[in-house]
């Protein structure tokens, strides 16, 4: 791993802001890397406030949204609420239905099928909406490039409502109304809204109408913080604090669907990092597995023994989904050692059977093995299907144009992509991915980063460090959990290999005499050789409280050893 420290800031600004705070000088300078230059920043920053949250009539389009939906109620229409079948549409789906159904029962929700539909706005829902008489169809996470799609539907008189968080094309959608702060003219202060953010926007301009305020709708919070989550958004600004406040609600009040899974994996206190590998991808293994309507009537169950149903059905779709994409990660792997492709600068893997829903995930296994563009393909119809995911720094969509001419159709961003391709097209597809991606790789890229926020001895570490750091939380894009070097370190003797085929290492470090820290290093179980034996050593790590059997104490948790 490259591991690379931010640049030093200046001495005097870390002084200033380290006097203004009253903190010490690591503090101050963790703050300034992160955008946080004075003492009403920092304030906005540890103490997050629900009234800080932007006005949602800023939003470009949100008044006439709300005209469009207060008319529909009126006249006693069915509202359609549609979103996408991943944790982002069906988490803004569960939230907008279920609000409007506090006071307007005409509402109905509608999930693509991942399989049947793909991605998106689809004729299918639309002729549903059309056959079911429903004449306002309020689109979630998805829609700013449906362009075809909503003029067939204004053709059968069925109006759109876009809430979409997606970069927009040249030309957007002729719905009633498009909300999206990343319109070109839209003059919503903060761009960075997941699609269930938008969402959340969308029942506060319809909560202000009916007199309600902030906190009668923070009930909904935790379905925004797990969106925000899954969908890797930044967490600054108006995220941090509907995160903030989300966790909360998971933490002490969750819905009963949430109450359900929490249950069901015996956790107590969920972070965002929980969020993300424990409530998100049950969430998603619905849509992957079988339908993504389970997620939805998981998400709005009014009941426990029938959530409690749901979630069970949805742990055996997780349970599936695990196991097949472990399944096919093994297949994949041994396909690129048998075709001696383990030195290419891509890895590009296809095999018929394999299930469309989880090659996204094996292409994320595959580019933490071979660091590198990864494409995996299935069979999907008479054509191939793959997933591409991207390594930092390089852009895998442009990639993807250089060799349009071998594809049916793509679309997706920098990091990942879907595309499609007829079967006799993979081979050449493959040649020319590669030497698209050789010749324009930075040859570093293909060695992961580590970025680390300050160099730091180990007598820099205490109670109150800890303490402060976890105030930094939630953490996520654009608010990593702060990473530290430290060098001239030595393990007091003990290190060991743990866990299966000892893959992880365990060990106590000390430097130049100082007070001894517990580190553990998850899969560095290969670098045992590097600290026995009183070898001195440099690590990154993070700071970490550890409790165990009642005792806590401060645990260095490894990323790499040198």
């Amino acid at each position: 791993m490259r591991w690379t420290l931010k640049p030093k800031l200046e001495p005097q600004r870390i002084t200033q802001l380290s006097k203004a705070l009253k903190v010490d000088g690591l503090v101050a300078e963790l703050l300034l890397q992160r955008g946080i230059n004075s003492y009403g920043e920092a304030k906005k920053f540890f103490r997050p406030e629900l009234n800080d949250l932007h006005d949602p009539f800023l939003m470009k389009d949100m008044d006439v949204a709300i005209a469009r939906i207060e008319k529909a109620i009126a006249d006693r229409e069915n509202i359609l609420v549609y979103g996408d079948y991943d944790v982002d549409g069906t988490t803004s789906v569960a939230l907008v239905s279920s609000y409007l159904l506090t006071y307007y029962p005409n509402v109905a929700t509608y999930i693509p099928d991942r399989y049947d539909e793909g991605y998106g706005i689809s004729y299918q829902g639309i002729d549903f909406a059309e056959d079911n008489g429903f004449s306002l169809i309020i689109a979630l996470d998805c829609g700013i490039k449906a362009i075809e799609k909503v003029d067939y539907a204004r053709g059968k008189g069925i109006d759109f409502i876009i809430c979409d968080h997606h970069r927009p094309g040249d030309q957007l959608p002729k719905a009633v109304a498009v909300l999206d702060p990343k319109r070109q003219d839209c003059p919503y202060p903060y761009d960075e809204l997941c699609g269930c953010g938008v969402g959340f926007k969308l029942i506060q301009a319809l909560g202000s109408h009916r007199g309600e305020t902030i906190e009668d709708l923070v009930y909904y919070l935790d379905l925004v913080a797990t969106a925000i989550g899954a969908d890797i958004v930044p967490i600054t600004g108006e995220n941090r604090i509907l995160a903030f406040y989300g966790l909360k609600v998971i933490n002490q009040q969750p819905r009963i669907g949430f109450k359900a899974i929490i249950d069901q994996v015996k956790k107590e206190t969920f972070t965002i990092t929980d969020v993300v590998f424990i409530l998100a991808p049950r969430i998603n293994a619905a849509g992957r597995m079988k339908h993504g309507q389970y997620a939805v009537n998981l998400l709005v169950a009014d009941h426990l023994e029938e959530a409690e149903q749901f979630a069970r059905e949805i742990e055996l779709f997780n349970f599936e989904r695990k196991n097949l994409d472990k399944e096919i990660t093994v297949e994949a792997l041994a396909q690129i050692t048998e075709n001696n492709e383990e030195n290419r600068f891509t890895s590009v893997v296809y095999k018929e059977s394999w299930h469309k829903g989880v090659i996204g995930i094996v292409a994320s296994r595959l580019t933490e093995t071979y660091y590198r563009p990864t494409l995996v393909f299935t069979k999907s119809g008479d054509k191939l299907a793959a997933s591409a995911r991207s390594v930092k720094g390089f852009d895998v969509y442009n990639a993807l144009q250089e060799c349009a001419d071998c594809i049916e159709q793509f679309g997706g961003h920098k990091y990942a992509a879907g595309l499609t391709l007829l079967p006799d097209q993979y081979i050449p597809f493959k040649e020319k991915f590669e030497k698209v991606v050789n010749k324009t790789i930075a040859p570093h890229l293909l060695t992961p980063e580590i970025k680390v926020d300050a160099s730091i001895t180990l007598n820099d570490i205490t109670p109150k460090l800890l303490r402060i750091i976890k105030q930094f939380a939630p953490f996520g894009p654009g608010n990593m959990t702060p990473v530290f070097m430290a060098e001239g370190l030595c393990d007091t003797g003990y290190a060991k290999g743990v866990g299966e085929d000892g893959k992880h290492l365990k060990l106590t470090i000390t430097q130049n005499g100082s007070l001894p820290f517990g580190a553990i290093g998850f899969n560095l179980g290969d670098k045992l050789p590097h600290v026995q034996n009183g070898k001195t050593f440099s690590a990154v790590f993070t700071i970490e409280e550890n409790e165990w059997n009642g005792n806590v104490s401060i645990q260095l948790k490894l990323k790499d050893i040198k």
